[in-house]
Parts: structure tokens; C-alpha cells; sequence
């Protein structure tokens, strides 16, 4: 029997029908049973654990610290000059928080290119600094990952494709350092999903998902999800999807696509 794929919610973007702390319990109720989230910074690591353990659920993933809206680093701190000392404290607080909540990875968020910095100076201190971060990463058991964002969104950001981001994996040591590939993301920028996927299967290490033009869940929009799903499941991929979706109207009463597009 093929395996299933498993689902984790995001608790950023699903259950915000409640407030942050009791979305760990609806998602449970819900049938996930796992999570993630990019921002864990302002509960301290035992409150985030006891709200785990409380709902019966893991911990996937969480990102390092962005800087506030309108500046910099609104989108990561990786590749902006004159930010490596908040990058390298970002990085060793996002390794604190993955290892108390047992979060297998770390998203090290890359940022937007400054508009008076060349993008080949910025990519230069980007990969660089990955190779720090790695290093810092070696032998805690977590796993930075690598994440392209579409420049509809996030015009600037420093990675561009999914080739690049593995590109970098590879340079700072694919132990260390994956690829999280967001279908989403993917499909504004790049298209050609399923291909896209396969050919960098072995360096993702997770995946997100969400179906443009709107950011809602699958089945919504343009991709077509059952074909990528089947891809994946093919492919030997056993990781968790995190669903990063604006559900259209309530979260719970839109979660009829997993039966629905993964049968």
C-alpha cells in the first residue's frame, strides 16, 4: 500500500478563527498532528512545549527572526550588509527554539537585496553567511532549510529559483542545509511544478503548499493539485506538507481537499 502523505497545519495562517494558543488544540481537533509556525519568538520555549504536548502534536518547522515591517530585513536578514550581528544572533536563537521544541528544521529566512547593494554583493554575503549558519547547525540534529519566495510578493528576495537554493545546499553542505520548496511560491515564479520538483527531489527536504492566485488551499486556484500530489507521493517523498493557505472562509470548513485531491 503506498504511504500517505502527511499534512502539518500552520498555525500562522489556519486557525486564526482563534488566538494563538488554542490553534494547537484545534488543529488537533482538526486531525493534524504535527505543526508549524515562523514565528515562535514571543512565548518562551516551555510555554510552546507544553501547548505541544498538551494537543499531542510535533513540532516541524519555525524560522529564524525578521526584522520589522518596513525595514531591511522585513524579509530575513542573510543578505543584507551591516545586519550579519542580528543575522548571527537570529540564527543562534532559531537553533535554541528548534531544539527545545524538537523542530527538525530551520528555516533560514534570505531576504530582500537593499536597493543600493548589487545583488552579486548581496548573494556573495548570503552564502556566506549560510556557511556560518550551518556550522552553527552542526550536531544539534536540526536542519536549515533554503526557501525561494516569489518577487510578486517579495520583490527583491535574494533566492530566485529552486535550482539556486540548491545550488547553496550543496555549497554549504547538503547534511546541514535542504531545500523547502512552496508550490506556491514555485508556480509564480518558476511553473513547470512537477518537473521542477523531481529534478531537485534529493535537496528538499520539505515542502508547502498553497494554490495561487489568492494564497487559499488547494483546489482553489490554478494548480493543478491532485496530478503534484501523486507526483510526490511517486517520487518517495515521506516529509510533512505544511499548509501555508489563507483558507477562503473557515479553516475547518475548508479542509474537505485533503480526502477530496489526495484519494
Amino acid at each position: 500500500m503506498t504511504p500517505s502523505l502527511r499534512f502539518d497545519a500552520n498555525l500562522k495562517w489556519l486557525f486564526t478563527e482563534h488566538p494563538f494558543e488554542e490553534r494547537f488544540d484545534a488543529a488537533a481537533r482538526a486531525g493534524f498532528q504535527a505543526v508549524e509556525y515562523p514565528a515562535p519568538y514571543e512565548y518562551e520555549p516551555q510555554r510552546l512545549v507544553e501547548l505541544l504536548a498538551q494537543a499531542g502534536l510535533s513540532q516541524v518547522l519555525i524560522n529564524t527572526p525578521m526584522g520589522p515591517a518596513g525595514s531591511p530585513t522585513r524579509q530575513g536578514m542573510a543578505c543584507v550588509p551591516g545586519a550579519e550581528p542580528d543575522f548571527r544572533d537570529g540564527v543562534r536563537k532559531g537553533l535554541e527554539y528548534a531544539t527545545a521544541l524538537g523542530a527538525p528544521f530551520l528555516h533560514v529566512v534570505g531576504g530582500i537585496v537593499p536597493d543600493d547593494v548589487p545583488r552579486d554583493r548581496a548573494f556573495a554575503l548570503y552564502v556566506a553567511n549560510i556557511a556560518w549558519a550551518a556550522e552553527q547547525a552542526r550536531g544539534t540534529g536540526v536542519r536549515l532549510l533554503l526557501e525561494p519566495q516569489n518577487k510578486r510578493d517579495a520583490p527583491g528576495f535574494i533566492l530566485e529559483s529552486q535550482a539556486q537554493a540548491a545550488a547553496v545546499a550543496d555549497a554549504a553542505g547538503r547534511e546541514q542545509v535542504g531545500v523547502l520548496m512552496d508550490f506556491y511560491h514555485a508556480q509564480i515564479d518558476e511553473g513547470d511544478l512537477i518537473p521542477t520538483f523531481l529534478a531537485h527531489r534529493e535537496h528538499i527536504a520539505h515542502v508547502q503548499i498553497a494554490d495561487p492566485p489568492s494564497r487559499h488551499e488547494p483546489g482553489t486556484g490554478e494548480i493543478a493539485y491532485d496530478r503534484v500530489f501523486t507526483a510526490i507521493r511517486d517520487s518517495g517523498y515521506r516529509g510533512w506538507i505544511g499548509c501555508e493557505y489563507q483558507p477562503l472562509t473557515e479553516t475547518v470548513a475548508g479542509l474537505g481537499w485533503m480526502k477530496e485531491l489526495t484519494a
